[in-house]
């Protein structure tokens, strides 16, 4: 089976590396940007330092900050509007992976026309979007280096996967001294949303040698760091070590793709605009232990990476210790136990189940599933 590998062009990557970024940035000899970021980052003068630094290459920017934590149609368009009004010639996203799935769709737009539903599924696209830099002020989505972009559909309750080559950012920027300011319970989340997507690349259909390197590596550093960056956000040791771990689980799933987990918190998302990490990281022990009878040994590996003593253990036994290790992370980082803490109904699963069932993610999980199983494991998650 062949294997095509996504990542963006350049990728800069360290503490204080922002510098370094903007000089890349004018070397492109790109002349305004679109700055795509949120209402709280905008506030905190982030959006505005980063428009300064522009300003000291030469470069003229506005700034968007409509950006919601689960980005809808809406912002799309009205960012589509605001890029086409100040005549931009690439887009600057700035956050988590909110502001950079809408500044995906935005720029995908911009040069193929329509409307960003257009694009849903797998390679929709014709043509590449309007040249995107991506900097990252979280470690969880990846989104600053993937092909995937995520939006909402707000009439049919429903996050909408875009899976394009086409969205890949043209450069990457990760600087830790931008993510310390992000509070406990964003990093929990964020942190827990990259554990997801090592884990589902690591058992997905499409694995690689080159994915499962990333993807374990990615579940090491996690394990290792996640707590202390949860505990005491200053660390830049673990800021540094998490933004790493984060980027390698993007390389893994961006390239094996993902599982149920993404499938069915997607439409938790779409449903009840809840915080995409945190559903992910309630679902994970839950559609791993539905998985774990036709890929035990695969989650003996990740019990490993995780840091569980599996010497001696069955690959059912390894895999159990996975998912004790994955519910014991959640839980010292203070994720809550279920669904329904975070104000889900019994009542939707069977709409909430149909609707992952059409979510490109759910095509490389290990195991298949029909509506009931999936109902069952939401239930299971409750």
């Amino acid at each position: 089976m062949s294997s095509t590998f996504f990542i963006p062009a350049v990728n800069i990557m360290g503490i204080d590396c922002l510098d370094e970024a903007m000089v890349a940035i004018r070397n492109y000899g790109f002349r305004k940007a679109l700055i795509v970021t949120d209402a709280g980052l905008a506030k905190a003068g982030v959006a505005g330092m980063i428009s300064e630094k522009l300003a000291m290459q030469d470069i003229d920017s506005v700034i968007f900050d409509g950006a919601k934590p689960n980005p809808s149609i809406d912002n799309v368009e009205k960012g589509l509007a605001q890029l086409q009004r100040s005549a931009c010639d690439f887009v600057v996203s700035l956050g988590g992976g909110s502001p950079h799935d809408c500044a995906k769709g935005i720029a995908l737009c911009a040069t193929n026309g329509g409307h960003i539903s257009d694009y849903e599924g797998v390679d929709r696209s014709t043509k590449p979007q309007l040249p995107l830099i991506a900097i990252n002020t979280t470690a969880g989505t990846a989104s600053e280096m993937t092909r995937f972009c995520i939006i909402t559909d707000e009439q049919r309750h429903v996050k909408m996967a875009i899976v394009d080559r086409n969205v890949t950012p043209l450069l990457s920027v990760n600087d830790p001294a931008l993510m310390v300011a992000m509070p406990k319970g964003l990093t929990a989340a964020t942190g827990m949303d990259a554990l997801t997507h090592a884990i589902e690349a690591y058992v997905s259909t499409a694995a690689n040698p080159i994915t499962d390197a990333c993807a374990l590596k990615a579940i090491t550093m996690i394990s290792q760091n996640l707590r202390q960056a949860v505990h005491d956000g200053s660390d830049l040791v673990a800021r540094e070590n998490m933004a790493y771990a984060q980027f390698l689980a993007g390389m893994a799933f961006n390239n094996a793709s993902l599982g149920f987990v993404h499938a069915m918190a997607h439409q938790l998302g779409g449903f009840y605009d809840l915080p995409h990490g945190v559903c992910n990281a309630v679902l994970l022990p839950h559609v791993q232990s539905f998985n774990a009878m036709v890929c035990a040994g695969r989650l003996t590996d990740v019990a490993h990476a995780l840091g569980a003593d599996i010497r001696g253990f069955s690959p059912e036994e390894g895999a159990q210790a996975a998912i004790s290790a994955i519910r014991g992370l959640a839980r010292d980082v203070e994720i809550p136990n279920g669904l329904r803490e975070l104000g889900a109904k019994l009542t939707d699963i069977p709409v909430l189940a149909a609707n992952a069932l059409k979510d490109a993610c759910g095509l490389t999980n290990p195991r298949t599933a029909d509506q009931r199983q999936i109902e069952e494991i939401f239930r299971s998650a409750f």
